[in-house]
């Protein structure tokens, strides 16, 4: 799928802001490549879990980390289990900047749907927005382990290959002593 105009995806941001307005602190959920590089001016992190979300290459990636030829597989959260992540607190005074950019970056096909969550941290609950799947979008997948890693080890986008996207993400997870069977699943199949 083509990326939608950016003109498209700015009125929807448009349309999610007068129906929800950014709080007063702008937290958000980081699970995939957010958390190596969120392009956004963090002011605190916080390690935390959402409960009833969890990760899965469920995103078919045609525009950053694959082509419409040769597509990608990305992160999303869908519902189910748990996610460990952190969540992020952006700057007051880049927040509305900050939020149009990552809405720039995370709905380039419209695929996510942004969602408040609550993030359980050492120090406390935070309400975060993050992005889930939509399950009724037709980049919506849910393929098993061995179909995933074939793709995710071929496949080139906008934004670099999707093994970096993978690798970029594991490591990260790994620092944070978070361990999400799902990448073990699928690297498993790159050792044999």
């Amino acid at each position: 799928m083509a990326p939608y105009p950016k003109k498209h995806i700015l009125d929807a941001l448009d349309c999610y802001l007068a129906k929800n307005p950014l709080p007063e602190e702008l937290w958000v959920f980081a699970y995939g490549s957010l958390l190596w590089n969120p392009e956004m001016q963090v002011v605190e992190s916080r390690q935390g879990k959402v409960d009833g979300l969890q990760r899965g290459f469920n995103s078919l990636s045609t525009v950053h980390r694959g082509t419409q030829e040769c597509p990608g597989l990305v992160l999303s959260l869908r519902e189910g289990g748990y996610c460990e992540g952190v969540a992020f607190r952006i700057s007051k005074t880049s927040k509305q900047e900050d939020f149009k950019h990552l809405w720039l970056r995370e709905m380039v096909t419209m695929f996510y749907q942004p969602h408040k969550c609550q993030v359980t941290t050492d120090t406390g609950t935070v309400t975060a927005i993050t992005f889930v799947a939509d399950k009724q979008h037709k980049q919506y997948v849910d393929f098993d382990a061995a179909q995933c890693a074939s793709m995710i080890g071929q496949a080139h986008g906008g934004r670099g290959s999707n093994i970096d996207y993978f690798n970029n993400t594991l490591s990260y997870l790994n620092k944070l002593n978070i361990h999400d069977p799902l990448f073990n699943d699928i690297s498993h199949h790159w050792a044999n």
